[in-house]
Parts: C-alpha cells; structure tokens; sequence
C-alpha cells in the first residue's frame, strides 16, 4: 500500500464564480444520521418554519376579522402586509443562501474528484466516502429547494390576498371617515340651527319683557299722576291731623297719669305727707320709666338702694325682677297687664313708688309678632353692646337670626352664637342702664355666654323678645328672664 505523507491542492481561482453572494461566512455545520443519511444541525429548534408562521398568522386575522373595527382591521392587514413582505425577503435569503450551498457542493465535488485521481489505499476510499456524503447532501439540498419553492408560492399568494385586503380596508376606512364627516357637519348644523332658534328666541322674550315694564311703568306713573291731580291736599291734611292727634294724645295721657297718681295718694291720705321721690314716663310697652326726686329733702339716689318689682295688683305678691336695681326701667313685654313697683332704701326709711295701673302694650305689636310668627326666620339688626359681662369694642353690625328651633347671631360669614331652645337660654329686656334701655335685650344662648344686644327700634326690640318665647313655648320652652320663675312675698 502506498502511503502519502503529504497532498498538496490549489483551487483554481475562477472555480467559484464572482458574482456568487454568501450569506455567511462559515460553511454549514452537518452530521450523519441514521442510514447515514446526511442531517443539517438548525440553530434554533424552538423556531417555527415559515409555512407554520403564515398559517398561524392567517388563522388569527380570520378569527378577529368579525369582531375588528375597520379601522383596527386595516391595520391588522397593514401589519400582516408587512410581515408577508418580510417573509419574502426572507425567502429569497434563503434562496441565495441555497444557490451558495449548491456552488459549494458543486467545487467540494470538484476537489474530491480531482483529489481522488491522486490518491490510493486508505485515502482513496475516505475520498469516495466524501463524495458519496456530498452527492446525498445534493439530493437533500435539492428536496429543500422544491420545499423553498412551494413556500415562496404560499407567501406570494398570501400576500397577494393580503394587499388586497388591505386596500379594501383602507377603502372602507375613507367611507367610514368621509360618512363620519358628513355626520358631524350635519350634527353641527343642526347644533347651529338650535342655537340660532335659542337665541331669537331669548330676543323676542326680552323684548316682549321690556315692552311689559315700560308700559306697567307707564300705568303706574298714570296712576301716581291721576292721584296727585285728586288727592295731594286731602292726604297731606290727614297726615298732620294724625301727627297732631299724637300729640294731643301724649299731653292727655300725661295729664291723666298725673292725676291718677294724685287720686291715690288722696285714697291713702297722705295728701299733706311730703312725697320724696316719683316714678315718671309712659306706662306702657316700648317706654321707660324713672325714678326722681320730688323734694329738696330726698336723699340723692346714687346713695339709696332701689330694686323694682312687678304684680298683678297693687295687694296680691309682688315678684321680684332680678338685675333691675337702677333708677331708671324699660318694661318689657313679660310686664304688660302687671303693676311695676320700686322699692328705694334711703338712710332709715324705706319708700315704696306704685306705678297707676298695669303697662299697657304697644298699639300695633300683637299683629306684628303675629305677621312674623307665619315665617320660617326672622332677622334683626343688633349691635353688640356687651359680651359675657364686658363692654364690647365693637360697634359693628351683626344680624340676629331668630327661627323656629334655634336662635343664631352672626356677623356675615362668623357665628357668633348659636343654639337651640333650651332651659338653659334666657331672654329679656335689659334691667337698668340709661335712656337707651327701651331697645336693649339681654341674651344668654347658655350657661356661661351672655350678649346684650342693642337694636334699631323699641318696636323691634319687643318683636324679638316676643317673637322667642312665642317659637320656644312651641318647643315646651318657657324663656324668661334670670329667676323671672321665682316670685317674692310682700
């Protein structure tokens, strides 16, 4: 057997054409399988071929194309355009790569022949077994092809149906989109249409509207007109008769005070007794009464004691009104019907002043209280005079609020006070103090808050303290003033 140490081969340089393209720059790996059958090694076992792909694929777009809009239906078949597209390209990769296999094969079949003119013995036959695994990796090569091409004719196919169904989809996007369109500029339309009624509309209404008033104004100034030309004199002649008697009737109650006081003291014979001190003012509601000196022998009232109490006659219990120890009371509505009797302690005497008869209420109060009890909440304007005992800075306005379940005191957007009716809140009007005490009262919501309160009028005043005890009597509540509940024997 010859042996040979060394073989030597060039490869002609034109054996492999110049304008061939290797997609790689290794040649494939293969190993032999059973029935020595030549088995290329896959890189990725996991990856599914390309047929199984575009199957997958369609599959998957003719399951969603029912429930797809047509929007996202167009854009599904643009992706699987894409993809097909992909596919493709892929495709004629791998169709340059096999045309690279079969130059390959056809210069390794080249070498193995001609090497095997050169060699024998053990070398001959290891160059006949390569030919021979050549030769069979041609035929496998071949069955990929024809596989290659079918695939190619499927992907083609598809993604002819693909392209079309894209552009029917993109067809039915613009009808959809131009149909969208002429939607909306009706809707608009119609929306412009409704807002030009609205507004001729609103027109015709304010212009109705203002005919409306100018001509009530117009009756209203007839009439005003028509009753200054008949009756100017005969209302200016009733309102000064009116003030005059007022006038007259305050100089007569004055006088029949005066001579009442006179007819008692002649009852009790006491006509020749010198008389010290007297009570003067209106016995009525919305007043105040006081106390001076009638002699030049009185002993000044600063230095005295007086405390004043009320009665339902000048003999039955007489009931003493806590707080009222100044010379000077406003009686407040819980006195009217009842006799206010003052009590003056001098030096070793103690002299006792009777008002003539019982208060009287104020003409017109009743139906006034009554007017406001058919409201829900009634507001008065107060200013706070003194908090908890101490004499309020503040002069600022607050507003009352006096409903049916509670009493509130506020000045805008502040509470001040707050409560409901209960047996701890006390109302009534302020005992003692100067001229001004005929409009204030004296509030405590609860134990340890109290608020004297100043208001705009006398009428007012008495309203409010009324108006209370009128919600709060509805509630079980009986509002007073302090220990107004506890009364005194004489």
């Amino acid at each position: 057997m010859t042996m040979l140490s060394r073989v030597s081969y060039t490869m002609p340089k034109d054996a492999v054409s110049a304008d061939v393209f290797f997609a790689s720059s290794r040649f494939p790996n293969y190993k032999i399988g059973a029935n020595n059958q030549i088995v290329e090694v896959k890189e990725d076992s996991k990856m599914s071929t390309m047929k199984d792909m575009v199957a997958k694929e369609t599959a998957l777009l003719l399951e969603q194309q029912k429930r797809l809009s047509v929007r996202d239906l167009a854009s599904k078949f643009e992706k699987g355009l894409a993809a097909a597209v992909k596919l493709s390209d892929e495709a004629r990769l791998k169709e340059a790569a096999s045309l690279e296999k079969h130059v390959l094969l056809k210069n390794l079949r080249d070498a193995l022949d001609a090497l095997r003119g050169r060699v024998a013995g053990k070398n001959k036959e290891d160059v006949e077994e390569a030919i021979t695994m050549v030769e069979a990796l041609a035929v496998q090569l071949t069955q990929r092809e024809g596989e290659l091409i079918q695939e190619k004719a499927e992907v083609k196919k598809l993604a002819s149906f693909l392209k079309q169904a894209s552009e029917d989809a993109k067809r039915l996007v613009d009808e959809e989109r131009a149909f969208a369109r002429d939607e909306i500029e009706n809707a608009r339309a119609a929306v412009q249409r409704v807002e030009e009624a609205l507004q001729e509309h609103e027109r015709m209404s304010l212009s109705s509207v203002n005919q409306d008033v100018e001509e009530l104004m117009k009756e209203v100034q007839e009439a005003r007109r028509i009753k200054m030309l008949h009756q100017p004199s005969r209302v200016m002649d009733m309102e000064h008769e009116l003030q005059a008697l007022r006038t007259q009737l305050a100089e007569k109650s004055k006088h029949s005070l005066q001579l009442q006081k006179e007819l008692a003291i002649t009852k009790k014979g006491e006509k020749n007794a010198p008389q010290l001190y007297d009570i003067d003012g209106p016995e009525s509601l919305g007043s105040y009464l006081r106390i001076y000196p009638c002699s030049d022998n009185a002993p000044e009232l600063s230095g005295c004691t007086i405390q004043w109490y009320r009665s339902t006659s000048e003999d039955d219990k007489k009931e003493l009104i806590s707080g009222a120890t100044k010379s000077i009371y406003a009686p407040e509505p819980f006195d009217v019907g009842r006799i206010l009797q003052a009590e003056i302690l001098a030096v070793d005497q103690i002299i006792t002043l009777t008002t003539s008869g019982p208060i009287d209420p104020a003409a017109g109060l009743g139906n006034y209280v009554e007017a406001l009890v058919r409201r829900h909440e009634t507001e008065f304007n107060v200013v706070i005079i003194q908090m908890n005992g101490t004499d309020h800075e503040s002069q600022s306005i607050h507003v009352l609020h006096i409903g049916k379940m509670r009493i509130k005191l506020c000045r805008g957007n502040t509470t001040m006070a707050k409560e409901y009716y209960s047996h701890s809140m006390q109302i009534c009007g302020v005992r003692g103090g100067g001229n001004a005490a005929a409009q204030a009262v004296y509030w405590q919501p609860k134990v340890g808050i109290s608020f004297v309160l100043a208001f705009e009028s006398e009428r007012e005043r008495n309203a409010a303290i009324m108006l209370a005890r009128r919600f709060a009597f509805d509630c079980n509540i009986m509002l007073a003033g302090p220990d107004d509940r506890s009364s005194t024997g004489s």
